[in-house]
């Protein structure tokens, strides 16, 4: 989502997001227009007052403790939030269920990036929409109906409208269907559809496909670092999908989840695949870059990934580096960036290592990662 506001502009505090008190002045919104059709600008209009408020908040709030973590996991919160608002108000007033049945159920499911309960400035949101296998017009209807809004709010939204049934054999024909359902979330809606698909994934996706998981996100992330860069060290890294960077790191959480099933943490360091120090570096390496992404999309405005000459100074101002010791600002700040990479593919390489043991690899770009040697700096 786009935004050409800056954290100084002259706002009002940002309210205090009530669901309830939202939900009854949404539904004060309907009654005084009379129908959903004229309703629905100053609805729309009553939220992007909400989302800019809430941007602000979130942008004042990072340049203030330069958190990026905080600020990724605060931006996904409201996200729910609008999200639900939007959904309690459609199912409500717009597409009512005169005659609810086990059809007219639905799950509004936060899957990929979303899923992980992180977002950035930037981000798309990535949601699934899932239905029970008898399906109706109406979960079509409201599925669309809140596209549309999350649209006007500028949102850039990746949807799908599924069954489990086709959740499933999706996953199991198309690899990034299936990443994207590692990391999945219940924003609102039917728990028991959600857990269904919960334990058919891993029952019937995740179980007995190790190696294939495996040997595919390797493959990827050899064809992204080739595409952005084989180099760690490139003079104007991609904080995402560079060598070292967020992708790098979310390729270690998928597959510590797919094997071990949990992230990167406690539960790895008891199977002894990192140390209690490399779990921490980990966090560390993660919130570094998360501050960095989100700094970068408030600044530009966009979604972009690339530290650029121009960028770089700007960044190294707000994220606190000063000259010192011979070296300037902006040069402290990349040779800091330059470090975290590196231990990122420090990580990487002692992951795969342990999968070696496990005999869960068998692709030669696994075989390649290992050998630092040929690593191309």
């Amino acid at each position: 989502m786009r935004t050409e506001m800056t954290a100084t502009a002259p706002l009002p505090p940002a309210p205090y997001f009530d669901p309830i008190a939202l939900r009854v002045e949404l539904t004060g919104l309907f009654n005084s227009h009379g129908n959903a059709s004229d309703a629905r600008k100053p609805v729309v209009d009553r939220l992007k007052d909400l989302v800019r408020h809430a941007r602000w908040a979130a942008r004042v709030g990072l340049e203030q403790d330069r958190n990026g973590r905080r600020c990724a996991v605060g931006l996904a919160r409201f996200q729910d939030e609008i999200i639900r608002l939007i959904y309690d108000y459609t199912t409500t007033h717009v597409y009512r269920a005169t005659n609810p049945s086990d059809a007219e159920r639905m799950a509004i499911v936060a899957t990929g990036g979303y899923g992980r309960e992180m977002l950035a400035p930037g981000s798309d949101i990535d949601l699934l929409f899932l239905l029970p296998y008898k399906q109706t017009p109406w979960g079509e209807s409201v599925a669309e109906y809140m596209l549309y809004v999350l649209w006007d709010l500028g949102f850039k939204v990746g949807h799908a409208t599924r069954t489990v049934d086709q959740c499933i054999k999706l996953a199991n024909a198309d690899m990034t269907i299936q990443t994207a359902l590692v990391d999945k979330w219940l924003i609102h809606g039917d728990g028991q559809l959600f857990e269904e698909l919960n334990q058919r994934f891993q029952r019937e996706v995740m179980r007995g496909h190790e190696r294939a998981f495996v040997d595919a996100k390797m493959s990827e992330r050899a064809e992204r670092h080739r595409r952005a860069g084989e180099s760690r060290y490139k003079v104007e890294p991609n904080v995402k999908d560079g060598k070292g960077g967020l992708r790098d790191l979310h390729t270690l959480h998928w597959l510590s989840k797919y094997m071990f099933g949990h992230n990167v943490g406690r539960e790895t360091v008891e199977a002894g695949v990192f140390t209690a120090e490399e779990a921490r570096t980990f966090k560390t390496c993660e919130d570094f870059l998360w501050t960095v992404r989100c700094m970068l999309h408030f600044h530009t405005g966009r979604a972009e990934e690339r530290l650029t000459f121009d960028v770089q100074p700007v960044l190294a101002e707000r994220l606190g580096y000063r000259d010192k010791g011979g070296l300037r600002a902006v040069e402290r700040f990349m040779k800091h960036y330059f470090l975290v990479a590196k231990d990122v593919g420090d990580l990487t390489a002692i992951l795969c290592a342990a999968l070696e043991m496990k005999q869960l690899k068998s692709s030669p770009a696994v075989n390649k990662l290992l050998n630092p040697l040929t690593w191309r700096f």
